[in-house]
């Protein structure tokens, strides 16, 4: 991947995890950018399918664009953080994400995003100014 589309990515999300806002600031590892919807799913490489996603976000949405919430319920379109408004979905309560939505609950369900390290990273991240993250271009 070119670095000028790379730097276009981390620009766009303000160096954000677009799943679960974590900044990359204070991270050991560098944020992937990642396909929306996978290539292996006919999605392409161009800026419009490309987000800016923390390792772990990436490797729990690995291939998915969508699941069920509970085995019985028709599956839901996973989160798109290139035409899903981030605050339609979700909602901050302390440290822990809310699902406003199927599709927040899914994403907070699929990917961890209430997961114990991420809670500290937040209370990390707060003494730093960087928690909670401000709405982007919203």
């Amino acid at each position: 991947m070119a670095d000028n589309l790379r730097a276009i990515i981390v620009a766009r999300a303000e160096s954000r995890c677009e799943y679960c806002k974590m900044h990359q600031s204070l991270q050991g590892a560098t944020f992937h950018v990642e396909h929306v919807i996978p290539r292996v799913r006919g999605g392409s490489s161009e800026l419009d399918n490309l987000a800016l996603a923390c390792p772990s976000c990436n490797l729990h949405k690995a291939d998915r664009v969508s699941s069920a919430l509970d085995p019985d319920s028709t599956p839901i379109a996973l989160f798109d953080p290139r035409t899903d408004v981030w605050s339609e979905h979700f909602v901050w309560d302390d440290y822990q994400l809310i699902g406003k939505t199927d599709v927040g609950q899914l994403a907070i369900r699929l990917l961890e995003l209430n997961h114990e390290r991420r809670i500290k990273i937040r209370q990390a991240e707060q003494l730093f100014g960087l928690f909670p993250p401000q709405p982007l271009g919203e």
